[in-house]
């Protein structure tokens, strides 16, 4: 394929055709204006964009448009956003347009992708089959770093495998990045002379476009053994510079935060989608898709196909690993798994801190709710010889 094919949904306004509105799409992204100009050029027009096919779709249409790959700059993110994603949701006559998914061409994917990936993350923390157990640190700010080890500690050895920092949390004040750091991975190094388990933590390393990089390999020279990036409000290049980094050879977690701002609305924006095929692209091993029974608003079917876009083969880009986080709790596990499989990592903040017992208690409740839902014994069964589940569960029922 040497076309890059990108799916939209639209909504002409009234009196505007579906034929005319898709190829105002294509034109507006390609070679095309609002007029006739003096200085076209015959030859120009390899470059346009293709209409292929359009449906009826809920109160719009969907079509494709073939975009000829030599309009990309490879390697330039921002560029192929300009094509894809550019001036086209500005249209008037067009009421609302989002980008639905993208399927590009080789030759303008020349990134390496995931340094890790699944597997890779899979082998540093030591587990082969089942679903990866997640924590934010609660309060999601304020805590001092000798406090917040000490949550770190409570939860890893309670039984998660990955600890986050939450995505507001960087190097403020009352909380640096370089005192917390080296406090937390202290703890988990007690862990693991205790336990034998290697508990990740990604620390959110998020700051400006020239500092990034920097920042992480500061975060990796002090010991850190994950790295987090918030990839809407930091960029996409953000993860590139970092993944591609010589220097640094760590897993990346990708956060989403600000995302519905872009891919909320269903009839405008840019659906998750293509979001999940960037962050592969450039490096993430790791990226928030949503859950099937959290607090966050959610679409089964197409947080399935989001999640699919992260796994499936794509060239020789290793898998990202997708992260079901927001309003998660042991209660809620059964459902995640049986509909998301055992390749996804189920990350609980107040479904872990707020335990009756607390944070240790609460970790080990989701673990058992992960090794249930890995035997396939519903969670009230196995609740009846886990008191720490049971616990969670007639506080939070089951979804």
């Amino acid at each position: 394929m040497t076309d890059v094919i990108a799916t939209y949904y639209f909504r002409p306004r009234e009196g505007v055709t579906p034929e005319w509105a898709a190829q105002a799409i294509a034109e507006e992204q390609t070679t095309g204006t609002w007029t006739d100009i003096s200085t076209r050029q015959n030859y120009v027009h390899y470059l346009d964009g293709v209409v292929d096919e359009i449906h009826p779709s809920g109160g719009g249409y969907t079509c494709t448009i073939r975009y000829p790959s030599e309009i990309f700059e490879p390697g330039n993110i921002p560029q192929y956003l300009s094509v894809l994603a550019g001036n086209l949701f500005g249209l008037s006559r067009i009421a609302a347009v989002r980008l639905v998914d993208v399927e590009f061409s080789r030759d303008i994917v020349p990134f390496k992708g995931p340094k890790f990936g699944i597997e890779g993350v899979r082998k540093l923390a030591g587990t082969v089959d089942r679903p990866h157990v997640g924590t934010i640190i609660k309060p999601k700010v304020g805590l001092n770093p000798k406090d917040t080890a000490a949550v770190a500690y409570e939860a890893a050895i309670g039984g998660v495998d990955l600890i986050k920092d939450d995505e507001t949390l960087t190097d403020q004040a009352f909380c640096p990045l370089g005192e917390r750091l080296p406090l937390i991975m202290e703890q988990l190094d007690r862990v693991k002379s205790e336990t034998g388990r290697n508990v990740l933590y990604a620390v959110n390393i998020s700051s400006a476009g020239d500092k990034i990089v920097q920042r992480a390999r500061e975060a990796a020279r002090m010991g850190a053994n994950m790295l987090m990036i918030d990839v809407i409000v930091c960029g996409f290049d953000a993860v590139r510079a970092v993944a591609e980094e010589p220097g640094i050879n760590l897993p990346i977690h990708v956060h989403r935060t600000m995302h519905a701002a872009i891919t909320r609305n269903p009839e405008h924006g840019i659906a998750m989608r293509p979001i999940c095929r960037l962050v592969r692209m450039l490096g993430g091993d790791q990226l928030h898709t949503g859950t099937v029974s959290g607090k966050m608003e959610h679409d089964v079917t197409e947080l399935r196909g989001d999640n699919l876009a992260l796994t499936e083969p794509f060239f020789d880009l290793k898998p990202t690993f997708p992260v079901a986080s927001g309003g998660l709790h042991p209660g809620g596990v059964h459902k995640e798994v049986s509909m998301l499989g055992r390749d996804i990592i189920l990350q609980a903040g107040g479904g872990i801190h707020g335990h009756p017992d607390g944070t240790r208690v609460g970790a080990t409740a989701m673990r058992q709710a992960v090794d249930a839902a890995v035997a396939g014994i519903s969670p009230a069964t196995y609740a009846e010889d886990h008191p720490e589940l049971k616990r969670a569960l007639d506080k939070w029922g089951i979804a």
